[in-house]
């Protein structure tokens, strides 16, 4: 028999006092309630019991066609890889081939053209692997090669090279137009093809694809100040035609036949910006149908550079 706490008659061991349900015991934060069963307690409820760590999923290995070297891009297409292959300026590190791609560049290309640039093709079986480096939508053809940027080529060398004519372009950002007018340039025997660096698509290979090897031909130029560059153009002894929709005289009446063309294309929408328009020689136009407003640039240029070539 105990004692009661307030002097109340003795109470016999699990005696409980009428109306007061019996007290539960106090559960942890950490214990496992019944209900929960054992696996409740696998799951780390129970004290000194380390939880399973959730692991992210894995990422996926990346090929080695994705682990590409720093300062280098992939060149695709087959005239894009073939003028590549033909231009010692350009610093090759891979080439990717299939059997299909492989034949038709020993067709087109010198015999021991890759023996004399040391470098092995390899083989691709699975076409697929181009698109773990390339976009979906590239027209590869094939072949991708992995390379370095073409070096700079200052202005004067590349007028020194040629006496064609130069074209310069003023905010022409697009690069499938850019690679388009590079084309053109070959086509044509343009000189350069000159940009305001900071204006301008850097070289990669949808510029290259574009320009159909022609970037291995003709030299880009980038320059910091356009307009900076027009007047060095005048310096040499060039007549620096703007091509504008509004111009006074088109260009087979302003072009010259004493002395090189330059010929100033602005981005389309905003065409040629003041500072450049004030600089040109004389501001040209084509002469296009009224139905039209204008033309692509890339367009533009290739026309242009026919009138300017054409006697």
């Amino acid at each position: 028999m105990e004692d009661s706490p307030r002097g109340g008659a003795p109470r016999s061991p699990g005696f409980k006092a009428p109306g007061k349900p019996p007290v539960a015991p106090r559960q942890t934060r950490f214990a496992a309630r019944p209900d929960q069963g054992p696996d409740r307690r696998r799951e780390g409820f129970e004290p000194g019991f380390a939880a399973p760590r959730i692991r992210p999923d894995s990422p996926r290995r990346e090929t080695p066609e994705e682990r590409q070297p720093a300062n280098t891009l992939w060149l695709h297409g087959l005239h894009a890889v073939a003028a590549a292959l033909l231009n010692p300026r350009r610093r090759l590190r891979r080439l990717l081939l299939t059997a299909d791609a492989e034949a038709t560049l020993k067709e087109r290309l010198p015999e021991g053209t890759f023996a004399a640039r040391k470098i092995q093709p390899e083989r691709v079986e699975d076409r697929t692997r181009f698109h773990t480096f390339l976009p979906e939508d590239s027209v590869h053809q094939g072949a991708a090669l992995l390379a370095e940027p073409l070096p700079g080529v200052a202005l004067d060398d590349a007028l020194a090279a040629s006496s064609g004519p130069v074209l310069l372009l003023d905010q022409v950002t697009d690069p499938r137009n850019v690679g388009a007018i590079l084309r053109s340039a070959a086509a044509f025997g343009a000189a350069a093809v000159v940009v305001q660096d900071r204006h301008a698509p850097p070289e990669t290979g949808a510029l290259a694809r574009a320009a159909s090897g022609a970037l291995e031909i003709v030299p880009m130029v980038r320059e910091v100040n356009l307009s900076r560059a027009i007047r060095h153009l005048q310096d040499k002894g060039a007549w620096v035609l703007g091509l504008v929709g509004d111009g006074q005289r088109t260009l087979a009446e302003a072009k010259p036949s004493d002395r090189r063309v330059g010929l100033v294309l602005g981005a389309e929408g905003s065409g040629l910006r003041r500072l450049q328009r004030e600089t040109c020689d004389e501001l040209v136009r084509l002469p296009i149908h009224e139905a039209m407003e204008s033309l692509n640039v890339a367009a533009a240029a290739a026309v242009a550079l026919y009138e300017i070539g054409r006697s």
